[in-house]
Order: C-alpha cells, then structure tokens, then sequence
C-alpha cells in the first residue's frame, strides 16, 4: 500500500475494481442484515407500529450517544427543522438566518410557518456559515427594520460541525437562537462535545445515505430545554399531549415509525466502528489527493462525521466526466446556491451575491465514502482523480 493510512477493510489482492458507487449499502446490509430483520419481526409480533418501545429506545440510545439531555425521533431531518422552528414559535414576520449553500430544504424547512430565510455566505475552507457575514447579515435586516432576526440556523456540511463558538457569540449579541442543521453530522464532534449538544435545539436526518440512516426517512432532535422538548413532542403528533385528543398547540404529523427505530438500534451498535472507518477513509483520500486538489478542511477540534468527501477543484466538470466514464460515483453537492433556485427568489433581494457560495458550487465534487468502502475502491477513485488532472 502507497499510503501510511490504512481503512481497515480491503478487497483480496486479485480482486479488480471495475465500478465505485457513490453510496454503496450493500455491505452494511450483509453485516447488519440478519439482525435487523430480527429486530423488525418484533415490530410485526407486538404491532405498535407508531410509537411503539423501539421509538422510546432508540432515543434513549441516540440521547446517549451524543450526551444530550432529550432526544426526540421524528420523520425526517427537513420535518425535523420545521418543528424545531415550530417550538422555537418562529412565525410571519421572523428572521431565519441559514448558509447559502446547503440543500434547498434547509430553506424549505422555514417558508411554510411564514417566516423569511436570509441567506449568508459561507467560509471557502470549511463550506460552513462564515460567522462575520452572519453579522453582517443581521445588522442589514436590522438597518432594514422589516424583519425580526430570531433564529441562526447553521449547516454541518458535509458532516462538519460549523463554528458554533463563533455563531453563537453573533447570535448572542443579537438576542437570537442557534438551531443546528445537523441533518449530516450525527456523530460528528467539536472541543469534546458531540452534534446534538452544541446548540440549544439541533436537528438531524437519518435518510438512508447518511452515516446514521434507517431504511426510508427519519430524524431526531436533540435539546437539553425540557420546554421545547415537550413542546416538539406534541407538535410531531398533531399537537397533542399524551393521549388526549385536545390540541394544546399547532402541530404535524412528524413522529418515526417503530419499524425505522428498529433498524436504528442495530445500526447504533457498530456507528463508532463505521465512523472511524468513514474517517480512516477520508485521511486516505486527502494523503493522497491534497497536492492536487483542495481536500477538506478538518480544525483540530473537530471531528467530522465525513457525510461527505468533498473536494475542491476549478476543473470539477472536466474530472467528473472522467469519473463518470471509470464507474465511479460522484455528486454535485450543490451546483446552485440557495439565492440562485427558483423556489426561493421570493426572499433574495436585488443584487444579492454571496461570492464564496457561488464559487463552490462550480468547483466542488464529492466522492465515494460509506461505512465499508475498501482500500482498493479508493485506490482506484484517487487515481482517475490524479489522471484526470496530470
């Protein structure tokens, strides 16, 4: 082997790689699959298909994980936002603080409670919320008087946390609340402390593809507020308490069904495993790729949960074609910023620009990482990278 890095998993020497998948489940599925059937045929035994004891027990287990006082399963990671602002009482009128590049449905989450997402430039090292063009932001929507700035929603891209020692400090002085976007991070850390415990209210996905994904949509928030808990609590079932059928506030229907918290718990039992893989992975690729491409950024203390390897590089369309034509899988995570999709022209302002954001969405290209790719599979990708750009 070319690298001091090794990823743990490898293919036997005469095995030769002909295609990469940019997500590949198939080996976690053999590793975990007998289990998880185990644990979704109690689900059909007992029937309590909504809210049943495995709901109750993954979060537990997920509270546990990452320290955080409450955790609550809910849908999906873009319900998860909805409600979290929901308990937040973020309505008409409300300022809504995000990154302008993220996927769309960081914005989506905040449009349908009449609330205005204001977009902010990111940083060009860690593609996360550039706390000083938050500031900025904020002291514009202020100046403007239009708007109240109530909520900084920052992004984990990728799986890294934002600065939130820095975010919070902004938000602070303006009287405002950190929501955490944490739809990519779960498992990921900063200064000792996991996602779920670094802002006041985070949010987070377990879609399939993500380093912690059930088999179809779910998510969970994460608070250490009894309050809020409580108040997400109601909104995730049509806003009732308890049993009762009285509706205390405006709510949804947004809870995890007991067959996705089933395959939850068996997935929580090797995530550490899985997630030093994805990190040993991730050191592969930039050992071997940081000469000739900008590879991520990871600040010492932080710990990524490597969502995502995302590379940076101005002949990003010219190597993914080349990539295309190897079998390899890459993704395009995201060609167009927030201020530049249709659905959103309603809130950019006129001349808006965010110039950071606007040049990563034309060089930046994720490559393959899951829980068991091997050493030969990144072999392969890192050399049609290199080729395509010699």
């Amino acid at each position: 082997m070319s690298t001091a890095v090794s990823i743990g998993r490898q293919t036997a020497a005469h095995d030769r790689v002909r295609e990469v998948p940019l997500f590949d489940l198939t080996g976690q599925r053999q590793r975990l699959g007998g289990r998880i059937e185990a644990r979704i045929d109690e689900v059909l035994k007992h029937g309590q298909f909504i809210l049943g004891p495995e709901v109750d027990e993954v979060e537990a287990r997920l509270a546990e994980f990452c320290g955080a006082r409450h955790a609550i399963a809910v849908s999906s990671g873009r319900d998860a936002l909805t409600m979290a602002l929901m308990a937040l009482g973020v309505g008409p009128g409300d300022a809504v603080f995000v990154p302008g590049f993220t996927f769309s449905a960081t914005a989506g989450a905040i449009a349908p409670l009449g609330a205005d997402p204001v977009f902010v430039d990111v940083d060009l090292k860690s593609f996360n919320m550039d706390p000083a063009a938050l500031d900025a932001a904020i002291v514009e929507v202020v100046a403007e008087g239009r708007l109240t700035p109530r909520v900084v929603m920052p992004v984990d891209l990728y799986g890294l946390p934002a600065d939130y020692p820095a975010i919070g400090e902004v938000a602070a002085r303006h009287g405002m609340t950190v929501l955490a976007d944490a739809a990519q991070s779960f498992g990921g850390a900063m200064a000792g402390r996991h996602v779920g415990q670094l802002a006041p209210i985070s949010a987070t996905s377990f879609y399939p593809t993500k380093p912690l994904g059930a088999y179809g949509d779910g998510g969970a928030i994460f608070t250490e507020d009894g309050d809020l808990a409580d108040a997400v609590r109601q909104i995730r079932t049509h806003g009732r308490q308890g049993s009762g059928d009285e509706a205390m506030r405006l709510g949804m229907t947004g809870r995890l069904d007991t067959i996705q918290a089933a395959v939850l718990l068996v997935k929580l039992e090797g995530f550490e495993a899985e997630l030093r893989h994805r990190a040993d992975a991730a050191a592969a690729y930039t050992e071997m790729l940081s000469e000739v491409v900008a590879t991520p950024a990871l600040p010492s203390s932080s710990v990524s949960a490597w969502a995502l390897y995302t590379i940076r590089t101005p002949g990003r369309d010219r190597l993914k074609e080349r990539l295309d034509r190897a079998r390899i899988g890459s993704g395009l995570f995201y060609r167009v910023p927030l201020h530049r999709h249709p659905a959103l022209q309603k809130w950019v302002p006129e001349g808006l620009t965010l110039p950071v954001s606007e040049r990563l969405a034309d060089e930046v290209l994720s490559l393959p990482i899951h829980a068991d790719i091997t050493e030969a599979e990144i072999h392969y990708v890192t050399g049609q990278v290199l080729a395509a750009l010699d």
